[in-house]
Formats: C-alpha cells, sequence, structure tokens
C-alpha cells in the first residue's frame, strides 16, 4: 500500500499558492496539506490542516513544522511593500527560515519560488534579494532542494497591481517576439510543475522560466491530473 505523503504550503492564499494547494488536495499521492499563513484560505477539505500563524516567525512553528515536502510560494512587491526592510524579511526571511526548519526536522524536498534574474551580487535590490535568498536555501544542503525561476507572472491577482497589470499586457503583445525564456508564463504552469518535480525530481537545483513550461506541457502530456 502505498504510504501517503505531508505536504507543508507556505503562500497558499497567493497568486501560484492557490493553483498549487487545488493540484495538492486533488493528487492521491498526497494525504495531508499543511498550511502555514495568516489568514484562511476559506475551504474546508479532509486532507487540508491549516495553521494561522505569524509566518514572519516561522522559527516558532518548529514542533508542528513536519512533513515530508514543502512547497513555499511566499512572495511580495515593492509596490505591495515598499519598506525594503520588511521587504526582506518577506522574500528572504521567510524562504531561508523554512528552509532551515526543513533542515533541523529532516525534511528532504523543498521547493522555492524565485525569479529570473535573481542573483546575490545583482545592484538591484529585488534581484538581490531573491538571489541571496538561494544562497542561503542551498546552503542548508537538503537533499532535494528545487529553485524554480519563472518569468513574469500573469494571472488575474486579488490586488490590483498597476505596474504589473501594464507589464502583463506589453508581454502578452510581445511575447511571440521573445526567446522562450523570457515568456511570460503562468501560475497554473509554475504549479503543475512544482507538484511533477517534488514527485519526480529533476537534473538541476535551478529551473528557468522555459523549463518550468516544459515540465508543464509534459505533465499534461501524461494527463498526471493536470
Amino acid at each position: 500500500m502505498l504510504m501517503k505523503k505531508t505536504a507543508i504550503l507556505l503562500g497558499a492564499t497567493g497568486l501560484t499558492g492557490g493553483p498549487l494547494l487545488n493540484l495538492l488536495l486533488k493528487d492521491n499521492y498526497y494525504g495531508k496539506i499543511k498550511l502555514f499563513s495568516r489568514r484562511s484560505v476559506g475551504i474546508t477539505h479532509p486532507k487540508l490542516e491549516e495553521h494561522l500563524v505569524d509566518v514572519l516567525q516561522l522559527e516558532n512553528q518548529k514542533e508542528i513544522f513536519r512533513a515530508d515536502e514543502v512547497f513555499c510560494c511566499i512572495g511580495t512587491t515593492k509596490a505591495k511593500t515598499p519598506d525594503a526592510e520588511t521587504y526582506k524579511k518577506i522574500d528572504y526571511g521567510i524562504p531561508f527560515t523554512a528552509a532551515k526548519l526543513c533542515k533541523e526536522n529532516n525534511i528532504k524536498t523543498f521547493l522555492v519560488i524565485s525569479a529570473m534574474g535573481a542573483n546575490p551580487k545583482s545592484k538591484v535590490f529585488y534581484n538581490k534579494t531573491k538571489g541571496e535568498m538561494e544562497r542561503d536555501v542551498l546552503a542548508q544542503q537538503i537533499k532535494n532542494t528545487f529553485i524554480l525561476r519563472p518569468s513574469l507572472i500573469a494571472g488575474n491577482r486579488k490586488e490590483k497591481r498597476f505596474g504589473e497589470t501594464i507589464a502583463t499586457f506589453i508581454f502578452g503583445i510581445i511575447n511571440p517576439l521573445l526567446p522562450k525564456k523570457y515568456n511570460s508564463i503562468s501560475p497554473e504552469d509554475i504549479a503543475k510543475a512544482m507538484v511533477y518535480v517534488a514527485n519526480n525530481g529533476n537534473i538541476q537545483n535551478t529551473i528557468e522560466s522555459n523549463q518550468i513550461k516544459e515540465i508543464a506541457i509534459q505533465c499534461r502530456k501524461l494527463n498526471e491530473n493536470f
């Protein structure tokens, strides 16, 4: 009999976290999905276990932060979080703390959404923050660590972000002219790729945007609940 897995999901109320949660709840590989977040997703399901906590102090949840896999979909924007210190606490602090808890609690699989252009030496604050997060997550040496670097994520957000709305519109026009690596990507494709990689692995730790799309296409071809 197949032992069903427990997954932890951070960022379940976000643009990518929502579709990812739906996939995990439908996937027969998983018996329990544990959410750590500030607010409820507003649904009930026999697999779902919600922990409403301050995710900026995730280290306080060590005793219940136990699972087979952790999916981290945490992220904010300058428009939503203009204070640089708070921004870094979210985009760097939460994923890094989650990775440390994985190491301490012997969780062997950690997947996190980063961003295209992430580089700890970048002069751009956003790219630098993501790069530092990647560097320090990898330093935890979790057995199965996968970092996804999507391009612009095209989707309908609950909160309106004017800059991203304009960018999505422009990307929609020029997408066919861009190299595949720079095409915008849907949150659903990111979610599909995360679940597939969690269950099947990948040949490299860092997965670029075009590779995420290729994995999602393969998922649809295989009809694996996608």
